[in-house]
C-alpha cells in the first residue's frame, strides 16, 4: 500500500474576503470565516502577513501566531 502524498501549495495570496491557495493544478479560494475563528476576526494586515512553509505544506501568520495546514484548509474549503 502506498502512502498518500500530502497536498502542497505553490503559493498563497490574500484578499479582504478570502485566502487564495494556488496548487499545481488549480486555485482554491476559502473565505476567512471558513479558515479559522482567529482569521475570521483578524485585521487585513494580520491576514496579509502570511508565510507559506518552505515545503508548501502549511501557512503561518506570525502577527496572530496562527498555523494551518494546506490539507486541513482544503478539507474546510
Amino acid at each position: 500500500m502506498r502512502a498518500t502524498e500530502p497536498i502542497t501549495a505553490k503559493r498563497i495570496e490574500t484578499t479582504a474576503e478570502e485566502l487564495v491557495i494556488v496548487l499545481a493544478d488549480r486555485e482554491v479560494r476559502i473565505r476567512w470565516e471558513h479558515c479559522s475563528p482567529v482569521l475570521a476576526v483578524a485585521t487585513d494586515r494580520q491576514r496579509r502577513e502570511a508565510e507559506l512553509s518552505p515545503g508548501g505544506y502549511g501557512i503561518h501568520w506570525p502577527l496572530i501566531d496562527e498555523d494551518l495546514s494546506i490539507g486541513g484548509l482544503l478539507r474546510k474549503g
